[in-house]
């Protein structure tokens, strides 16, 4: 077991980048939560990718606290939120590469790590500043399926492989 914290939980109803390739981007909302739900195999209950395709691969994402620190570094912008980068769990104290093929728990919901959370030119405009793709190249985050239902908290917790 090491010790984690989750800071940040969101959901978005709709797809601001996702698919969009040759068009400008969407303006959905962000939403931040306190708690929020999950469905084994479907997802997070009002995201935009909740039982979106069958066994997809990114029921959930997450991304390193860390890596949300250096692009406000990158950016010049301190105030930069962490939901610019679109991942549902903002989380510190997890190597999120190192759980890719792993079946790990976090909040006492297990999850399926799949594949990085790879960056793409969006994060440029996200994050508001040329660069942000290249930086998070390695580092994007982590794409799971959810393997139980559950509700996942803000707060303090542990993260077992």
């Amino acid at each position: 077991m090491q010790p984690a914290r989750i800071h940040h939980l969101f959901t978005s109803e709709g797809h601001n980048f996702f698919g969009r390739h040759g068009q400008p981007s969407e303006n959905y909302e962000i939403v931040e939560h306190e708690a929020i739900g999950l469905v084994a195999g479907k997802g997070v209950r009002g995201d935009r990718f909740f039982d979106w395709k069958e066994d997809y691969k990114g029921q959930i994402t997450f991304i390193d606290m860390a890596v949300v620190d250096k692009i406000r570094r990158h950016a010049e912008n301190p105030d930069l939120p962490a939901s610019a980068f679109r991942r549902n769990v903002v989380v510190s104290g997890i190597d999120l590469n190192q759980l890719i093929g792993v079946t790990f728990e976090l909040g006492g919901i297990r999850f399926e790590g799949i594949e990085e959370c790879k960056p793409c030119y969006w994060m440029d405009e996200a994050c508001g500043k040329p660069g942000t793709e290249e930086i998070m190249k390695g580092r994007g985050g982590l794409r799971c399926r959810i393997l139980d239902d559950g509700v996942l908290k803000v707060g303090e917790g542990t993260a077992t492989p």
